[in-house]
């Protein structure tokens, strides 16, 4: 018997891609970047509000599912120019504690590409989080 999914479709591209998938006690999030509910970029070319910006996002798509930023168990952030953010890294990683209330306790994976959907964008966050099944 296959388990159940649970699709939420809130964000700014719900018409073409789902925010996230829940089967059983995994979250699966669609990769989240730095748009705001309209779609509209938000900190172009400043890689630190990018980043709080699709943090915040990933948090929004959790807490549609009911869960939180804790439940993140692993995360792949891809972006576009890794020595730029390699360059800031002490900076964008509190950011990214301070997003996860501290230290998070994941897997991470960085990756650089060479584009993402929007010029604009310089990075995108993907994520699997666990929690207790719905």
């Amino acid at each position: 018997m296959a388990a159940t999914r649970r699709v939420v479709r809130e964000g700014a591209f719900r018409k073409i891609i789902a925010d996230g998938v829940q089967v059983g006690d995994t979250i699966y999030l669609s990769g989240q970047v730095s748009v705001d509910g309209e779609g509209h970029t938000i900190g172009a070319g400043d890689t630190a509000a990018q980043l709080r910006q699709a943090y915040g996002n990933v948090r929004k798509v959790l807490e549609s599912f009911g869960a939180t930023m804790a439940d993140i168990v692993d995360e792949t952030l891809f972006v576009t120019d890794i020595e730029g953010f390699l360059a800031d890294a002490d900076g964008l990683f509190a950011l990214r504690a301070e997003m996860f209330g501290g230290e998070p306790q994941i897997s991470q994976t960085l990756v650089e590409v060479s584009r993402l959907g929007s010029a604009d964008w310089l990075l995108e966050i993907k994520c699997v989080a666990r929690t207790a099944a719905v």
